[in-house]
């Protein structure tokens, strides 16, 4: 079983929700074998990536065309802890489009018991290369728009 999951397209029809596995990195932990409180916004980005490379195309591809989304907002809610080894799983879904600014929503569990460890959320901003506010491009924001119907 491949644990990071980026080919799982949909081969029909969008779908408004990825999911990523990944497993819990010994570096991404304390001494107690916990991971640390920042990785669970790492894991966001991967399900996020992940989420634009389903339903449009990868990120790198998108920012190669000029495009630049900027963390505008964070937060997470942690609700168990992520411990080395395990097997984990972001469930993304895209909350919000707008013009110049896009929301996703983040549930991770650990599939092997279904305990929800966090759940979180993002704002992020379409920026020039001046990291000013600007429209996204009409054909990503359509894209994602539709993800979320």
């Amino acid at each position: 079983m491949a644990l990071y999951k980026a080919d799982c397209r949909a081969s029909l029809s969008l779908v408004s929700r990825t999911m990523t596995e990944t497993r819990v990195r010994y570096a991404e932990t304390d001494q107690m074998g916990v991971a640390y409180h920042a990785n669970y916004l790492v894991w966001c980005e991967m399900g996020r990536t992940d989420f634009i490379r389903e339903h449009f195309k990868s990120y790198a591809d998108v920012e190669r065309d000029g495009v630049r989304l900027a963390v505008a907002d964070a937060q997470v809610r942690y609700l168990a802890p992520a411990r080395y080894d395990e097997i984990i799983r972001i469930e993304t879904r895209l909350a919000d489009v707008r013009s110049r600014a896009v929301a996703f929503e983040y549930t991770i569990t650990r599939p092997a018991d279904d305990v929800r460890l966090a759940t979180a959320r993002t704002v992020l901003v379409s920026v020039d290369g001046a990291q000013r506010p600007v429209a996204m491009p009409a054909e990503l924001r359509g894209r994602l728009a539709a993800a979320s119907e």
